[in-house]
């Protein structure tokens, strides 16, 4: 397999990486074969799957102007994957112009090329860093160099909980990394769930096991369990909703139904 000069030597390429497969869900060019091939392998179990990274995407673009329209001016985005057209940074310094923004990815490939994108973009940066341990992240030197956190700060774990199995504690890295921000600050989330997924769970349940073959498990979780993590938080109208209902520009019945599924949510810190 040809190695493209956009990948660090440090990777495999011969392994699917979530990153990839995401990016190859949302029509980016920076995935390879195998990475291809684990997406189409789980589309034919849930065809709907480009839908529903789209549906993210769009959700993490309104919460940012929202978080902006709130004032805010620095954003914390963790498993921000590989930057694709309309990333955070984007539509946080065109709405606040000089907003700072930190990516915190464990993936070699998506560090590499948030590194790429953000080069001379002095606002914004990018910390290889792991949501398992919040520590690290609020030590990194980029953290320390853009985010005040005596400020408050947009917190953004967009499709990336759903990564993170109960053993590692998901519920106690929020909760540390909520403990850091300051009052006024945001939580914004979305999460997989078997709810609204327009296909009986056993169908769904095939798309999660290519995710489990390819050692990165797909924990589905109720919607219960996902306003656990909000937990402390004041929930921001309306509430924990399908991703399409979270303030929406268009009218929520044109969303493909597959957009429904999983959930999304806002929480502000008293």
């Amino acid at each position: 397999m040809e190695r493209p000069a956009w990948a660090p030597r440090s990777i495999d390429i011969s392994v699917p990486s979530v990153s990839r497969i995401y990016d190859y869900y949302l029509g980016g060019s920076h995935n390879f074969e195998v990475d291809r091939e684990a997406a189409r392998k789980a589309m034919g179990f849930m065809p709907g799957l480009p839908k529903i990274m789209q549906a993210n995407r769009a959700f993490m673009r309104r919460a940012v102007r929202y978080a902006a329209d709130e004032g805010i001016t620095q954003f914390l985005d963790i498993g921000s994957g590989i930057p694709t057209f309309g990333n955070v940074h984007e539509v946080a310094q065109a709405a606040v112009p000089g907003a700072r923004v930190v990516y915190v990815d464990h993936d070699p490939v998506a560090v590499a090329h948030s590194q790429a994108v953000l080069a001379g973009n002095e606002d914004a940066d990018v910390a290889a860093a792991d949501l398992r341990r919040p520590e690290e992240i609020l030590a990194s030197p980029q953290l320390e160099r853009l985010i005040d956190l005596n400020r408050p700060v947009a917190l953004l774990l967009v499709a990336i909980l759903h990564f993170v199995e109960d053993a590692d504690d998901p519920y106690g890295a929020v909760a540390e990394l909520g403990k850091a921000l300051a009052p006024g600050s945001l939580l914004i989330l979305t999460h997989a769930s078997y709810e609204g997924i327009p296909l009986p769970a056993e169908r769904a349940a095939g798309a999660v096991d290519v995710y489990k073959d390819i050692r990165n498990p797909l924990i589905m979780r109720s919607r219960e369990e996902i306003a656990r993590f909000f937990e402390g938080y004041d929930m921001v109208e309306p509430g924990l909703v399908p991703m399409p209902l979270w303030r929406p520009d268009t009218a929520p019945e044109d969303e493909d139904p597959y957009a429904f599924s999983g959930f999304a949510g806002v929480g502000r810190t008293a």
